[in-house]
């Protein structure tokens, strides 16, 4: 069964760079990693002038782009405006050895959040979401009874999520 662990945060907090840095690191180690990041507003990765923007525009439901090394699968929701659940998500993601999720503060999974002293301006996470078991930040805080690692030590952080995972690295 594929594992999943969450990195969640503020705006600008760093999980973007934590999530690119995880996933270079676990691969090096060796494992097939997949990444799901919730966007808050309307995203395209396709742009106008393209084929793809053209099928998509004409009301394709589902618009697959092949080549050679890569493709891609978009699919416009008819849900009234109302994002997929990770679970959803999870099920048509390929078979791996680890999904690193991005965002998705609410869901039930296990995450570790991302604080720089910075940009702490909203009350963090973990305060009020049990599911936060570790933070990764620039600035520690005695008030925090969690595990609190450097945000830039990524091979501890790549340990603790192998660990709480059950990866076995």
């Amino acid at each position: 069964m594929t594992k999943v662990y969450g990195v969640t945060g503020w705006k600008n907090s760093g999980k973007t760079t934590l999530v690119s840095k995880l996933v270079a690191e676990f691969s090096k180690r060796g494992l097939v990693v997949s990444t799901i990041k919730h966007a808050h507003n309307g995203f395209a990765i396709d742009t106008k002038g393209t084929d793809s923007y053209a099928h998509r525009q004409a009301g394709a439901h589902e618009v697959v782009l092949v080549s050679d090394n890569r493709w891609a699968l978009m699919h416009e929701a008819r849900t009234g405006g109302e994002s997929p659940t990770l679970d959803t998500m999870l099920k048509k993601i390929a078979p791996c050895d680890l999904v690193l999720v991005e965002g998705f503060k609410n869901a039930a999974i296990s995450k570790i959040e991302c604080i720089r002293g910075q940009s702490a301006t909203n009350q963090p996470v973990w305060k009020n979401n049990d599911t936060v078991r570790a933070i990764a930040t620039d600035t520690r805080s005695q008030a925090c009874e969690i595990p609190q690692f450097d945000i830039d030590d990524i091979p501890t952080i790549a340990d603790y999520i192998a660990q709480m995972t059950g990866l076995g690295l």
